[in-house]
């Protein structure tokens, strides 16, 4: 999941009622004639690049235009033949926001493409320059501005681990942060959805953006504010609707969480309890569960993660774990271990983060990005239209109230017949969100591109990731 694309939009997952698994993107917008850039341009731009933002942040070398220009594709087999598709022409790292600011003006008045990045964690293809360019990486700017009642601000280039101690420090915490705590939250606004906190809070767009300082792609680069809750837009946006140069994020009051390890000898009762934990209080943090062959994919072993039973997590307060560990029992589970240094190992084991450890041991597998009660109540079912998959659940507040959503594990024979699954599982109530692509495609394209008309009038950023108008 890129806790980047789980639950990647409300025109997605949790629109998915009767809806019916997206058809994949169009292979044949896949740039393979893109004209190279005149030398001259380039050199311009990085003389400007150099005079604005300072010789040490711009890097024309080979290495570091490869590092700049992958994601995790890689972790997609339907994209590996596929991808990188691109790689950078130039790369610049800006120390602040102002810097920011000013290599996207000198890009724009070059007329050089620019793709942002923070981490390029979770990310399919979206972190990629197809069409070469400037990179733009944010991570050097990443000072925290303001930590007030209820809200942060950062740099773009922020990682949660520094927003979250800054928060600490004045009795908060964040209301969301993805599994990965060293992604920049301009990277996660760009490219991802929910994560730890999604179960209380929802995804990026249910109020966690107060405000974001927003870079147009034009020759001044003047940067805008954009409230709430017109900043939506920007939320799983790939960055083609303006640069993010700050943004102010929700904190909630801080809690003494702890993490509870469950098991249970079937689906039907581990999926039970964690429903039930959803109207826990205080809500969990984080709910994720998963089934045995999953679990094994886990290393080191853990005795508080046996193999052989389906494994329910959750990061809990520490006054709530008489009352969860209640309900794990009435519901045939056991509780394995209470550990108040766990709520980071649970994280690990969350997302995103589920795919890479199940494909570094199973690599003939593939994943699929789902909502829909039939994950659960037609397990059966599921299994016989794909009969070695497996199961990975998490928690989240959805426009609908608490659910579950999910990662389906599949084995892959290739992407006709992975289309073809995705097709019949939303016969059987299991809506699939594809992960597999680089393009956007969730239901609000309409407001992106009408954002994008304003933020990037010459079509400049992130080339290739949104795609035309159906006619």
């Amino acid at each position: 999941m890129s806790d980047s694309t789980l639950a990647a939009s409300r025109g997605g997952l949790d629109g998915g009622a009767g809806r019916r698994a997206l058809p994949g993107f169009d292979r044949a917008r896949l740039p393979t004639d893109v004209t190279p850039l005149d030398p001259a341009v380039l050199d311009a731009l990085a003389a400007e690049l150099t005079a604005r933002c300072g010789a040490d942040t711009v890097r024309r070398d080979e290495a570091s235009r490869r590092s700049a220009s992958a994601d995790w594709a890689h972790m997609s087999p339907v994209l590996t033949p596929l991808l990188p598709g691109g790689v950078a022409d130039l790369v610049v790292r800006p120390a602040d926001a102002g810097g920011i600011a000013a290599a996207v003006g000198a890009a724009h008045r070059h007329r050089v493409p620019v793709t942002v990045r923070g981490q390029g964690t979770g990310n399919y293809g979206q972190g990629i320059p197809l069409h070469g360019g400037l990179v733009l990486d944010t991570s050097a700017a990443h000072r925290i501005l303001t930590v007030e009642d209820g809200w942060l601000t950062a740099e773009a280039g922020a990682s949660f681990v520094l927003m979250e101690k800054a928060a600490a420090a004045t009795g908060q915490e964040l209301a969301i942060l993805p599994s990965t705590v060293g992604s920049t939250i301009g990277g996660f606004i760009a490219g991802g959805s929910g994560g730890t906190g999604s179960i209380a809070n929802g995804a990026i767009w249910d109020g966690y953006l107060r405000s974001l300082l927003v870079v147009p792609c034009t020759d001044d680069a003047t940067p805008v504010a954009v409230p709430y809750p017109e900043n939506t837009v920007h939320a799983h946006g790939f960055g083609v609707c303006g640069v993010l140069a700050t943004a102010t994020v929700a904190l909630r009051p801080a809690r003494r969480w702890t993490g509870l390890f469950t098991s249970f000898p079937t689906l039907s009762g581990a999926v039970a309890a964690g429903e039930e934990l959803f109207e826990l209080t205080p809500t969990p943090r984080l709910l994720s569960l998963d089934e045995a062959g999953i679990v094994a994919t886990y290393r080191p072993l853990d005795d508080a993660l046996p193999v052989d039973r389906v494994s329910l997590r959750g990061i809990v307060t520490e006054d709530s774990v008489d009352a969860a560990t209640d309900v794990i029992r009435r519901h045939g589970g056991r509780v394995d271990a209470v550990r108040p240094k766990g709520p980071a190992h649970i994280a690990s084991l969350s997302y995103n983060h589920t795919t890479y450890r199940v494909r570094k041991l199973r690599p003939e597998l593939t994943h699929l990005q789902c909502m829909g009660p039939g994950l659960t109540r037609r397990r059966d079912e599921v299994a016989a239209l794909a009969p070695e998959s497996l199961i990975h659940l998490e928690g989240f507040r959805t426009d609908h109230g608490r659910d579950w959503v999910s990662m389906l594990f599949l084995r892959y024979d290739g992407p006709d017949d992975l289309y073809a699954r995705m097709e019949r599982l939303a016969d059987i109530e299991v809506h699939v969100d594809d992960p597999h692509t680089w393009e956007l495609h969730h239901g609000r394209l309409d407001a992106v591109r009408a954002a994008a008309a304003r933020f990037d009038p010459d079509g400049l950023l992130n080339p290739g990731k949104l795609p035309p108008p159906r006619p």
